[in-house]
């Protein structure tokens, strides 16, 4: 069983700069056709500073931390067993291509169901940019398969 006293406890925070080229890219590979998503010019004419940040492109982010499997080896996850539950977020401002965003992770919850054959890692991330601002709030929910 995965150890409740790791309820509350919040992982190192790293931050990551947007780069505009990922952003470009990001939108050409979801099919993105509006060019504020993918053209400077568009994007300033449409009164963004920048590229905006699409609210999932936050998730592929979050992924550049200094160690993306903090997490499952600080609660001895067997990546083998694990599943991904859920995903999702609150949003509260943009982001911007050349913003540096600061991303801070805490195990939100741990849970069982079926009997303990299922246990659930819930992970909620801060997330805000260079000002402090409040960027949105993501949540993950990851499941450890027993038996």
């Amino acid at each position: 069983m995965i150890d409740r006293q790791y309820i509350g406890h919040a992982m190192p925070p790293f931050e990551v700069d947007v780069e505009p080229g990922r952003l470009r890219f990001f939108a050409k590979a979801t099919g993105q056709t509006d060019p504020v998503y993918a053209d400077e010019a568009a994007a300033r004419a449409a009164g963004h500073p920048g590229l905006p940040v699409p609210p999932t492109f936050l998730f592929c982010l979050e992924m550049e931390s200094p160690d993306p499997a903090a997490i499952r080896n600080l609660l001895g996850l067997d990546y083998r067993r694990l599943l991904h539950g859920e995903q999702g977020f609150a949003y509260h401002r943009l982001a911007h291509a050349c913003d540096r965003l600061r991303f801070a992770q805490r195990i939100e919850d741990i849970y069982d169901k079926k009997g303990g054959a299922l246990e659930f890692v819930v992970r909620q991330t801060r997330v805000s940019n260079q000002r402090g601002e409040h960027v949105a709030d993501l949540r993950s929910v990851t499941v450890m398969r027993h038996g």
